[in-house]
């Protein structure tokens, strides 16, 4: 094998600038999903990975918490890059991007205004992948522990010998 036979026809450097440049918010490369600052790629093996990324925007749109990272939103949307889950998220998407086609827009993950996208996501909310997405994400984003202390949250307390007498009424956000 040569050399030039066994490197990448772009760098990743010259994969992560050029998509920042464009003003990506998410690199879309053969396979793969990785958020816009390059911390964070996942592969995909069922689902198309532009379809990774709406469902990733979608899931943010949905649930937004400017303080969560994407790669917490990525961990949660994971489990539809399934051989069963594909083919509904694969239609749900087009719907999506029919929708925001129909509102002017290239598609919904090329539709830069979070208000925009809001509003296209109310005109499915009552379409069956909306409420399969939406309710998936409950368990799937707030169920990850790495997650917890970014809420605030400390998890079980149990095993620590429960809250009475670990700071019950410490919730400074209540």
């Amino acid at each position: 094998m040569t050399d030039a036979a066994s490197r990448p026809g772009m760098t990743r450097r010259q994969l992560l600038s050029r998509s920042v440049a464009a003003g990506a918010s998410f690199i879309v490369g053969a396979g793969f999903v990785a958020g816009r600052d390059g911390a964070w790629a996942m592969e995909t093996s069922h689902l198309q990975p532009r379809s990774m990324a709406t469902l990733i925007q979608m899931a943010r749109d949905i649930y937004p918490h400017d303080h969560l990272a994407d790669e917490y939103y990525a961990i949660a949307v994971r489990g539809y890059d399934s051989e069963d889950a594909a083919p509904a998220v694969e239609a749900g998407i087009a719907a999506l991007d029919a929708a925001a086609q129909g509102r002017g827009h290239g598609s919904y993950l090329d539709t830069h205004w979070e208000r925009d996208r809001v509003d296209i996501l109310r005109g499915m909310e009552r379409s069956g992948f909306f409420q399969t997405v939406r309710g998936g994400l409950v368990t799937g984003l707030y169920n990850q522990p790495a997650v917890w202390p970014l809420f605030g949250y400390e998890g079980e307390s149990f095993s620590k010998g429960g809250y009475l007498a670990r700071g019950f009424d410490d919730i400074a956000w209540l």
